[in-house]
C-alpha cells in the first residue's frame, strides 16, 4: 500500500468534494488517459489508478471506510464488472457517449451487459453493540450470519455440468428481447428482461443437484472481525464478500458492521478525550491534596492544588481513548465539584469554629463580604 497514492490526490479533489464534483473529476480524467485516445507508455496505468479511486469514491460506503481507515479498510476490496482493469461498464460507455459519440464496446454493449453480465452483490448492514471499554482498547468479535455462497459443485452456473449449459434461443444469449411495435408516431422500440432465460442468457439442460439450479446455496457462517482500539459509535467495520449474493456468477456485496457503543455509569467520552467528575471536600480543595484517580488504564495519582475551584478542569495527559489511526491516545479531562460535608462529629464543628473566630479576629474579609460588596 505504501506505493499507493491518495484517492483523493489521484482524481485532483478535495475530501469535501460533493459526488457530482467526484463523476465531473473522474470523466474528465478518465477522457484524458483512455488508452483507446492517450498512446502515452503511461497511460495504461494512470487509467487503471484512476478508475480504482473513483470504484472506492463514488460509493458512499466505501468511500466512508477509505476516509476512516485508509487503505487498510480497503483489504479484500473486490472490483467488480471491470474492463481489463479498468473501472465500471457503465462510467465508461457513458464517457465514450458524452465524449465520442458512441460506446467503445460496440452498439449492443449496453443490452446485453445489463442484463446478463457478472454483477456484484448488494452490501449489507448489520449493527452490533460493545461495551465502553471494548471501544477503548478493541476486541475480536465472533458472531454468526446467514450467507449465499457460491455452489463449489458447479460453481455458480446451476448446470450438472458445463455441457448442460446452452445458449438461449430466444434472446440469442443477450439476455434481453427487443419488441417494435408501430404507432402513429412511428415505430417505437422497447427492450426487457428475457423471460426464458430471465437474463442470464443461458438455458440449463439438467440442473446441479447440490444447489437445485441456483448457482448458490446458504449457509450459517461463524464470522470473526476486529474491532480497532478507539473506534467511535457509528462507524463501520467493513467485511469483504459477506454481503448479499451476486449475479450471473458475480462476487458477493461486503457486509458492514455498524458499531454502537454502551455508555459508561462514570466515563463519558468527547472524541479522544475522556470527562469524569470527581469529588472533593472543601478541605481538601482549601489546603491542597493528592488522590487516586480511576481512569480506563487504572488508577492515577494526582495532585490537587490548595485553593482549587468548583468546575476546574485537571487534565491526565495521554489517560484518554486510544487514537484509531495509531497516534497519541486522547487525555482524561476530571472536573472538580467541591462537596461540603452535611454531617460533622463534634471535634470538626469545633475546628471549623475555631477556624471561623481565627479569620474574623485578623480582620480578614469574608467571601460572602466580597461578594456582598457587589451591590454596595
Amino acid at each position: 500500500m505504501a506505493d499507493k497514492r491518495d484517492y483523493y490526490e489521484v482524481l485532483g479533489i478535495s475530501k469535501n468534494a460533493t459526488e457530482d464534483e467526484i463523476k465531473k473529476a473522474y470523466r474528465s480524467l478518465a477522457k484524458k488517459y483512455h488508452p483507446d485516445v492517450n498512446k502515452a507508455k503511461d497511460a495504461e496505468e494512470k487509467f487503471k489508478e484512476i478508475n480504482e479511486a473513483y470504484e472506492v469514491l463514488s460509493d458512499p460506503q466505501k468511500k466512508a471506510t477509505y476516509d476512516q481507515f485508509g487503505f487498510a479498510g480497503m483489504d479484500g476490496f473486490s472490483q467488480g464488472g471491470t474492463y481489463g482493469g479498468f473501472g465500471g461498464f457503465e462510467d465508461i460507455n457513458d464517457i465514450f457517449s458524452s465524449f465520442f459519440g458512441g460506446s467503445p464496446f460496440g452498439s449492443s454493449y449496453s443490452s446485453s451487459r445489463r442484463s446478463n453480465a457478472p454483477r456484484q452483490g448488494d452490501d449489507r448492514l448489520q449493527r452490533v453493540t460493545i461495551d465502553f471499554l471494548e471501544a477503548c482498547f478493541g476486541k475480536d468479535l465472533e458472531f454468526d450470519i446467514d450467507v449465499d455462497e457460491t455452489c463449489k459443485a458447479c460453481n455458480g452456473s446451476g448446470a450438472a455440468s458445463p455441457s448442460d449449459i446452452t445458449t438461449c434461443s430466444t434472446c440469442g444469449g443477450s439476455g434481453s428481447v427487443i419488441r417494435q411495435q408501430r404507432t402513429p408516431l412511428g415505430v417505437m422500440q422497447t427492450q426487457s428482461v428475457c423471460p426464458d432465460c430471465q437474463g442470464t442468457g443461458k438455458k440449463i439442460k439438467k440442473i446441479c443437484p447440490e444447489c437445485r439450479g441456483k448457482g448458490y446455496n446458504r449457509r450459517k457462517t461463524t464470522i470473526t472481525t476486529h474491532i480497532p482500539a478507539g473506534i467511535s459509535d457509528g462507524q463501520r467495520i467493513r467485511v469483504a464478500g459477506k454481503g448479499e449474493r451476486g449475479y450471473n456468477g458475480g462476487p458477493n456485496g461486503d457486509l458492514y458492521l455498524e458499531v454502537r457503543i454502551r455508555p459508561d455509569k462514570q466515563f463519558e467520552r468527547d472524541g479522544k478525550n475522556i470527562l469524569l467528575e470527581i469529588a472533593v471536600t472543601a478541605v481538601d480543595a482549601t489546603i491542597g491534596t493528592k488522590m487516586d484517580i480511576p481512569t480506563i488504564y487504572g488508577d492515577v495519582s494526582m495532585k490537587i492544588p490548595a485553593g482549587t475551584q468548583e468546575g476546574t478542569v485537571m487534565r491526565l495527559k495521554e489517560k484518554g481513548v486510544p487514537d484509531i489511526r495509531g497516534g497519541k491516545p486522547g487525555d482524561q479531562l476530571c472536573i472538580v465539584h467541591i462537596e461540603v460535608d452535611k454531617k460533622l462529629s463534634a471535634k470538626e464543628k469545633e475546628l471549623y469554629k475555631e477556624l471561623q473566630n481565627l479569620q474574623q479576629k485578623a480582620g480578614k474579609e469574608s467571601i460572602w463580604q466580597r461578594f456582598k460588596k457587589q451591590f454596595d
